[in-house]
């Protein structure tokens, strides 16, 4: 089994394990951002992932997916395999607003982060720990 990548672990909280991830919550008040990570070693790419693996994470973020539209009132979800900068495998699942300070520009690699104040982020993380 991996482990959380070193850049994600310092940029996210740890909420929960699922039967293929680890989801994480990145510290990022903006968005609400969920970024899944496959605990499987030296993957890469969706398509290294066995075709259980494959099915056990569409599962997940089918599962997921109504939960951030629904917390966040998102108008649109975006999901994305990106890796350029952490190259094991993790999904981001970012519920987007038509308010939010990017739209309608993507998030990826922005660095104007806002942390969650400490209240916040308990409430948050025990909403996301509720829905599994």
């Amino acid at each position: 089994m991996s482990q959380i990548p070193s850049l994600l672990e310092k940029e996210c909280f740890f909420v929960k394990d699922l039967p293929l991830s680890q989801l994480l919550l990145k510290n990022d008040a903006r968005f609400l951002w969920l970024i899944l990570v496959p605990r499987r070693e030296n993957i890469q790419e969706i398509y290294e992932l066995t075709e259980k693996d494959q099915s056990l994470l569409g599962q997940e973020i089918r599962e997921l997916s109504p939960l951030l539209k629904s917390l966040h009132r998102a108008d649109k979800l975006n999901i994305a395999a990106i890796g350029n900068i952490v190259p094991t495998l993790h999904i981001h699942m970012v519920a987007r607003l038509k308010t939010d300070p990017l739209w309608p520009h993507p998030v990826w690699g922005d660095q104007n982060s806002v942390p969650y104040a400490q209240n916040e982020k308990e409430i948050l993380l025990h909403r996301l720990k509720m829905f599994f």
